[in-house]
């Protein structure tokens, strides 16, 4: 035994330790480790038990105990490719700081080693009692104790002897020898952990010498044979069978031979000792030499009263052999199957000897070759039979299955006529009742008796054929049930099917016609045909004009309305322009059909995979968030990406005025003189094509009233201008809560456009203008020299797109796709998507060689955009580089040119009026001086 810092005390002569067995368990010693000690126990008041023969324990006084114990015992460790518990011996050596572990108490050579210099331990709250792992650099092992107390006695002492191992190890780096015994009486090895869990006393029989005395748990479960060390579980065996043969009966872990007992038999009778070790504070010349002399001669003492009792306990010794010849029958059947196991791998090892060796004994590489085909036709037949096996046994488990199915089938059945039986049982149990008061009547006479006893019968009678009627309704109602519904699903998918068959001709249709009337307009538009192939045109097309969508038969019905409330297909007044609307209505009407864009299911995925499960102010600004808003988010998902954009830069704004937005109501509503008249006019003329603002009376209409009128409030240098009634009405639709549309709207106008966007002289519209025609010209140069012919300035087109982000300009399904990436990326997302809308539609802008003409169709060309999705490729694709720094850059250029201008045109204006002064006041002499003549 090794102490801790002081030089190791050999043991006796007669006195046999073996290295995997050594294990005391003392309470008192754990205790005075761990530096919990009450210090009540005298030194001279120590014990050492020492087991008799019998079983029995003498207690030896006079001797000083063990200051470091030996850690051993019993756990269960997790290990192989089935994950089993097996049950091991752990002890735990002092020197190397290694926990070995061996299949039993009594073998030599261990199956394994646990590393714990650098270990951590630690045990799952929802594991299995008393689970608890070791983790080392290299691995993991996972133990298992007899219950909780010896799970935490095991961790308390792996953590002390780790510690104590490093601190040793420390000092005997860092600490020369003569300085070692003033450390030894430092109290850093002793710390106190009473402070962070409790001192678990040590589990009795768990650990220590009653467990290396017990019998092995699960000695003859096949899975606690170790497969990985067969050649050390037969070391073992063959040492146990020799110890045995010598009749060497162990009960303890440790053995002390006597001399004399030797003379007489041929093995002696061993004893269970703990070996004194010197403590901490001792050193070699200390007096525990001397102490060791008369503790051999106690133990001797000992041995002597124990032979003169041995007589007397024979009995007791005939029973201890007989448990230990159970033990070894359990212990032979063990081996057994150990040795079949060996066997079973020694054939396997064979077999492929003797095919190494017939492969190596061919001849030529023929003999080789056929060889390695009858092995191949082998392993092909054997995986034949295999996948047959598995067959059989997915029929058998289906089987199986059925068979449970209709075990429950059965059970309920039963349990139906259980519930019946019962409820016939209550009803002749009533009956008995009333034929029992009838009976014990004493002012019936029998004849009444009688009759009503008869009266019941037949009353019964009536009921037991009433209930089969039931049963029998019952019965057929149910099957009338399960049909119908039946036939309804059939009737249903076939419906389903019928118009998604007929939605699918009827776009195919609506596509077709739509190019049969580009066709007709392009014949129209054609100089070659003669008169009067172009009046048969010009009929051709009235007529086709005057056909009306919903004249045909519609097998499947599109609204008018999108799902925001707007309409789907534009309303042409002039009729020049109908043969056009016609032909986008078709369009529409066919994409609408198809479902190409609204139900996009990958779309769908990337939203839910980004969104579900997090708040609105979890969401953070991304690349994928960036790709995902310029693709469009669907409906579901819009509101609330929309708020989280919106909340991100209002937050400082909202902390500072938490009730901003109802003070400003309640402002408005004090001060109605104060409130804009404007907003009152353009209320009926918000978003005329949305069935959701056409009536006055809408909800919404008065929400927009609120959110203006505050927001005029808010901001009082712009006030209200027009085109704001618009933007907040598309706030409304998506949001629906007004707060949040005035939120928006005050985003829009203060946050992302740039300044001066909306005041009286439109200052920054304007030099966005210059700018898109700087862009037109270097990404589109052939449809600005075309524009520039005709004298066509687009801005006047575009003006709007800028103040009211394309709002009645852009088909809804368009609309919030550049909404969505407008709130995220800012103004540079309005210009990719005009200089998208003029690419999109170039070729055919360059066929106008009419000025007025050319006017008409760039009011109305947008809204005619069938393929969203191509026009979002364009202006996210085909229109970069586009950077933002540019779009600023150019902007103040344009703005400073501006303000010149504007500096200019007001000089012009002053002088202007001054010349205007002066011609009045001449003006007025001469009308004076008239006057006087006159007079």
């Amino acid at each position: 035994m090794e102490s801790n810092g002081s030089s190791n005390m050999p043991p006796p002569p007669d006195v046999h330790v073996s290295p995997a067995d050594e294990c005391v368990g003392s309470e008192e010693t754990q205790q005075q480790r761990l530096g919990q000690s009450d210090g009540a126990q005298d030194k001279n008041d120590t014990q050492i038990h020492a087991a008799l023969p019998d079983g029995t324990s003498a207690t030896l006084r006079g001797t000083p105990t063990s200051s470091s114990t030996k850690l051993c015992g019993y756990l269960n460790k997790q290990g192989g490719p089935l994950k089993a518990w097996k049950s091991r011996w752990f002890v735990y050596e002092e020197k190397s700081c290694q926990l070995f572990y061996y299949r039993m108490a009594q073998d030599i050579n261990p199956l394994g080693k646990v590393d714990l210099s650098r270990a951590t331990f630690s045990y799952p709250l929802q594991g299995e009692e008393g689970t608890f792992h070791i983790q080392t650099p290299e691995r993991t092992v996972i133990l298992k104790a007899a219950n909780r107390d010896a799970q935490m006695y095991w961790l308390q002492q792996l953590q002390l002897k780790r510690t104590l191992y490093r601190e040793q190890h420390a000092e005997h780096k860092s600490i020369s020898s003569p300085d070692k015994h003033k450390l030894e009486s430092s109290p850093s090895a002793n710390n106190c952990h009473a402070d962070f869990l409790p001192i678990v006393k040590t589990p009795s029989g768990l650990v220590g010498e009653e467990a290396a005395s017990l019998p092995a748990p699960g000695l003859n479960s096949p899975l606690n044979m170790s497969i990985k060390h067969p050649l050390i579980e037969l070391q073992n065996t063959m040492h146990s069978f020799r110890k045995r043969h010598s009749q060497e009966i162990r009960q303890s872990v440790f053995h002390i031979d006597d001399p004399t007992d030797k003379q007489k038999t041929p093995s002696s009778k061993t004893s269970t000792l703990e070996v004194p070790t010197p403590s901490s504070s001792q050193g070699p010349e200390s007096p525990a030499n001397a102490r060791s002399e008369e503790d051999l001669s106690t133990i001797s003492s000992v041995r002597k009263s124990s032979k003169e009792t041995s007589k007397s306990l024979d009995l007791k010794d005939t029973s201890r052999l007989q448990h230990e010849k159970l033990y070894l029958a359990e212990e032979v059947k063990a081996q057994k199957e150990l040795v079949l196991l060996l066997h079973k791998v020694l054939e396997a090892a064979q077999l492929e000897k003797r095919t190494c060796a017939q492969f190596l004994a061919a001849e030529g590489e023929q003999e080789r070759l056929e060889l390695l085909r009858h092995g191949e036709r082998r392993a092909a037949e054997l995986r034949d039979q295999l996948e047959s096996l598995q067959q059989e046994n997915e029929n058998l488990r289906r089987d199986l299955n059925q068979r449970d199915a209709h075990i429950a089938e059965l059970q309920e059945s039963v349990q139906l006529l259980m519930h019946k039986n019962q409820a016939k049982q209550e009803v002749i149990l009533k009956l008995s009742e009333k034929f029992v008061v009838f009976g014990e009547d004493q002012h019936c006479t029998n004849g009444l008796q009688s009759e009503a006893l008869k009266q019941l019968t037949i009353e019964n009678e009536n009921l037991k054929d009433d209930l089969k009627a039931y049963k029998t309704q019952n019965q057929y109602l149910n099957s009338e049930i399960y049909h119908l519904t039946t036939l309804w699903r059939k009737s249903c998918e076939q419906e389903q099917s019928l118009i998604v068959k007929c939605a699918v001709l009827e776009a195919n249709s609506c596509q077709k016609e739509s190019r049969y009337l580009g066709i007709l307009q392009k014949l129209q538009e054609s100089k070659e045909l003669n008169p009067e192939q172009r009046e048969a045109v010009k009929k051709v097309v009235k007529d086709a004009v005057r056909a009306d969508l919903s004249t045909a038969v519609k097998l499947n019905s599109v609204r008018d309305y999108d799902e925001y409330g707007f309409r789907i297909a534009m309303d042409y007044k002039v009729e020049d322009l109908k043969l056009l609307a016609k032909i986008q209505a078709l369009e529409i009407r066919s994409q609408t059909l198809l479902n190409q864009e609204e139900c996009d299911g990958p779309l769908l995925a990337r939203c839910a995979q980004l969104l579900f499960g997090r708040a609105e102010g979890e969401l953070s600004s991304s690349t994928e968030l960036k790709n995902l808003l310029r693709t469009g988010l669907p409906r579901e998902y819009r509101a609330r990406v929309w708020r989280f954009m919106i909340q991100t830069r209002t937050k400082s704004l909202k902390e500072r005025h938490p009730n901003c937005y109802q003070e400003l109501c309640e402002k408005s509503r004090t001060s109605p003189h104060l409130v804009p008249r404007q907003i009152q006019l353009d209320l009926d003329r918000t978003l005329t094509s949305n069935q959701y603002f056409s009536p006055p009376s809408n909800p919404l209409i008065q929400k927009l009233e609120r959110v203006l009128q505050a927001f005029s409030w808010q901001n009082p240098t712009i006030g209200y201008v027009q085109g704001l009634n618009r933007l907040a009405a598309i706030a409304l639709l998506i949001l629906q809560d007004e707060e949040d549309a005035f939120w928006c709207l005050e985003v829009i106008v203060d946050y992302i456009m740039p300044p001066h966007y909306y005041t009286k002289d439109l200052v920054g519209c304007q030099a966005d203008q210059r700018v898109l025609k700087d862009l037109m010209s270097e990404k589109l140069p052939r449809l600005t020299a075309h524009l520039e012919a005709l004298k066509v300035d687009v801005s006047l087109i575009t003006v709007e797109w800028f103040l009211v982000l394309f709002v009645e300009s852009l088909p809804a399904r368009i609309l919030f796709k550049v909404w969505d990436a407008f709130l995220y990326e800012g103004i540079k997302v309005i210009f990719r998507y005009a200089l998208a809308l003029f690419k999109y539609k170039e070729e055919i802008i360059l066929k106008i060689n009419d000025s007025v003409e050319m006017y008409q169709y760039l009011r109305i060309f947008p809204y005619t955009i069938a393929d969203g999705r191509k026009l979002t490729s364009i202006a996210f694709n085909d229109m970069n580089p586009l950077p933002m720094k540019l779009l600023q850059n150019r902007r103040a250029t344009h703005l400073e040119r501006l303000h010149a201008e504007i500096k200019e045109l007001e000089k012009l204006r002053k002088a202007y009026r001054a010349e205007q002064v002066q011609c009045k006041d001449k003006e007025l002499d001469t009308l004076a001086s008239e006057d006087e003549e006159e007079v």
